[in-house]
């Protein structure tokens, strides 16, 4: 199996603009390069990534591996938390 966080492909989009993102689910998307944590509306999401949209990313390191069914991320920053006061 490939080093990285396995995430299934149909959870990684690439947005009109042409950032690649990961779906958390609730609208909540985070960007692969960056790492930001977004809030997108499904009208901005332009398809599900495909071998060419994915393979830049894993010639620079970025994504470490993918197949038909997972993509292999190296670890991505932890969403923010609300602390306790």
């Amino acid at each position: 199996m490939p080093l990285g966080m396995p995430v299934s492909r149909h959870c990684i989009l690439v947005l009109r603009d042409g950032r690649i993102v990961v779906d958390w689910g609730s609208r909540r998307y985070q960007d692969v390069l960056t790492g930001d944590f977004l809030t997108c509306s499904e009208g901005e999401v332009s398809h599900t990534a495909q071998d060419e949209d994915l393979e830049p990313l894993r010639r620079s390191g970025l994504v470490a591996d993918f197949d038909a069914s997972q993509v292999y991320l190296y670890a991505l920053p932890e969403p923010p938390r609300e602390t306790l006061q």
